[in-house]
């Protein structure tokens, strides 16, 4: 096979002379989405895309989540904000439900930007929130959760799965005092072994996932975080996850290899 690795918005490629686009760090998508989802539509009938347009636009607006819950997935209890002239106090969102902590984050996003957390006893914490979200409500939507404390302890786990089958797991602790998993901001990963628990909500997601898109996904990363003592769904990503091949090198082979079956 010859392989090129060739940026999804570089100017003059002529994507019909692939056989295949596999998508992998894409990880400026958040930024330009129209234009991403632009390409993804003339990508997508100019060769084989994966994964697929119509799963990759499913995937990019964090309101699938309602989706999967709808499908019977654990997720964290949620608010969904639209793009919109008008914000949503939360305060009284949280006060509502009896959240003493709150967790805002896009509906498009990615890498942790646009988030905020804050508590209802810490004024300058909810109008911080508050400011953020009313600066960008008018471009894109929000969700809004209880904060999820354990995340600073027992992590955000990742449960990556190829072609189907689970391959690895990764544990990703934040640095102290922050919130963030991502290694931009100081988070530490290592290797994970899942209990039955956590597999079963993966397990769930993915299907849940392949039922509303009717697709079979070549990778998959499912990330859970613990509500209480209950493992919830915090993202699918099949779109450009980290699928931490440093942690266990046979999975690149396997993408490769399930790659090439599929074409």
């Amino acid at each position: 096979m010859d392989v090129a690795d060739v940026a999804w918005d570089a100017t003059g490629v002529d994507w019909s002379t692939f056989d295949a686009v596999l998508l992998r760090t894409t990880w400026d998508y958040q930024d330009k989405a129209a234009a991403f989802r632009a390409w993804l539509d003339t990508t997508g009938r100019a060769t084989r895309l994966f994964h697929g347009s119509r799963t990759v636009e499913w995937n990019i607006d964090k309101r699938y989540l309602a989706s999967l819950a709808a499908h019977g997935v654990a997720i964290a209890p949620s608010v969904f904000m639209n793009a919109s002239s008008s914000s949503t106090d939360l305060r009284r969102v949280a006060a509502d439900r009896g959240w003493e902590r709150g967790f805002v984050k896009p509906t498009v996003g990615a890498n942790a930007s646009l988030t905020a957390r804050f508590s209802l006893a810490d004024a300058g914490q909810v109008a911080a929130a508050q400011a953020l979200v009313d600066a960008h409500v008018q471009q894109v939507g929000f969700i809004v959760q209880p904060y999820l404390d354990a995340v600073e302890t027992a992590g955000e786990r990742s449960l990556i799965f190829i072609d189907g089958a689970y391959s690895h797991g990764v544990r990703k602790v934040p640095a102290k005092g922050d919130y963030r998993v991502q290694e931009d901001w100081g988070a530490t990963d290592a290797p994970y072994t899942p209990g039955p628990q956590d597999r079963a909500v993966a397990e769930q997601a993915i299907a849940a996932g392949e039922a509303l898109t009717a697709s079979r996904f070549l990778y998959a990363r499912v990330d859970l975080l613990d509500h209480g003592s209950t493992p919830v769904l915090n993202e699918l990503e099949v779109i450009e996850p980290t699928l931490f091949f440093k942690h266990h090198r046979p999975a690149g082979r396997a993408l490769a290899a399930a790659l090439v079956a599929r074409l």
